[in-house]
């Protein structure tokens, strides 16, 4: 097998007002779009993301065409502080501030406004024993 892209495809009720915030906000650019589509790129993120309107009578299966629910979008960053930082600053609706978990994963959750929720992640020592390597 011979994985030349990857992509995460969502359904979303407003695909501009998804694309839009993550240009705004991640640094990702529109590679193509049209009617109900958008697919978006970026050059560290290792996939695209599509923005797919809900509801579209060409979407298969007919049974996933509703929105993009319990689904989280995850990106790894060098410096947690520095971008909950900055996304606090622009506005950004954070929906589970910064925590660390004992095996090490310091994250925050925010989310767009169609709802779907991304997080980063930077890895720390973790402060459970039964977690440190």
């Amino acid at each position: 097998m011979s994985i030349t892209e990857s992509a995460i495809s969502l359904n979303v009720p407003d695909v501009a007002a998804s694309a839009t915030w993550v240009t705004k906000h991640l640094g990702f650019t529109e590679a193509m779009s049209a009617e109900g589509f958008c697919s978006l790129t970026h050059p560290e993120a290792g996939f695209s993301l599509i923005y797919l309107q809900t509801g579209l009578p060409t979407f298969k299966p007919e049974s996933a065409a509703g929105p993009a629910d319990g689904l989280l979008v995850v990106f790894t960053v060098d410096d947690i502080e520095a971008d909950h930082a900055r996304l606090v600053e622009e506005g950004v609706t954070i929906v589970t501030p910064l925590e660390t978990e004992p095996w090490g994963e310091r994250y925050f959750q925010m989310a767009d406004p169609n709802g779907v929720i991304y997080q980063f992640v930077q890895w720390v020592t973790p402060t459970d024993p039964q977690y440190a390597g």
